[in-house]
């Protein structure tokens, strides 16, 4: 009777060694899964909270730069929007010109200053962005090859014009779009006048890279 009962003690012992071996593993497994849950939650705050801070940020930036507006974008001589100053094309110039155009040289004036006022706070730099609609450059022009050229040259004038207001010269480019990033339907005349702008936008600046000296 006795043997009976030290086989059938010798049987069960190796099936509750099993048994706690696999509940070892199973807490393991547990452990892991609640370690990159917990991992991920913490993940995701970061980047929520990153993102809170980010749309801050952003929403300061562009309420200081409405206010350092208030007196053009009262007048309504410009627009801003999602923090990109907006100029209509046919202010600041004739139709197939770069030549700044009286009207368009006094709304240039009157947002020198305050930008060089919001740029003196501000780690940013300007982006003056010249646009124009889909048409080809007037027959028999032929100053311009293309509407890149034009939307170039354009952007340079502006440009120009900024800096001899006072704006610094080290806080300010220019870029061309030519037809390209429209904001309106070109197939009509109105849609067609509101593609033909320039836009004056800030931009983080670029960190200066160090090169190291040649030997």
């Amino acid at each position: 009777m006795s043997d009976e009962l030290d086989g059938v003690e010798e049987s069960t012992a190796p099936i509750w060694a099993a048994f706690g071996d696999l509940m070892s593993v199973l807490l393991g497994v547990f452990v892991l899964i609640l370690v990159g849950v917990i991992g991920v939650q913490l993940q995701l705050s970061n980047k929520l909270d990153e993102a809170v801070k980010q749309r801050q940020v952003e929403a300061q930036r562009r309420m200081t730069l409405e206010q350092a507006l208030a007196v053009p974008l009262a007048a309504g001589r410009v627009t801003l929007v999602d923090g990109r100053i907006g100029i209509r094309g046919s202010v600041l110039f004739a139709l197939n010109s770069d030549q700044l155009q009286p009207e368009g040289r006094d709304v240039l004036k009157s947002l020198a200053a305050p930008l060089a006022d919001y740029l003196k706070s501000r780690d940013e730099i300007l982006m003056v962005s010249g646009f124009t609609d889909d048409r080809q450059v007037r027959d028999g022009n032929r100053q311009f090859a293309d509407n890149w050229e034009l939307s170039a040259e354009r952007a340079l004038t502006v440009t120009r014009a900024l800096i001899a207001d006072g704006l610094p010269a080290s806080s300010v480019f220019a870029a061309a779009f030519g037809a390209e990033q429209p904001v309106s339907s070109n197939a009509d005349d109105e849609g067609r006048a509101r593609n033909r702008r320039v836009e004056i936008s800030p931009i983080p600046k670029q960190p200066t890279s160090t090169v190291a000296p040649h030997e």
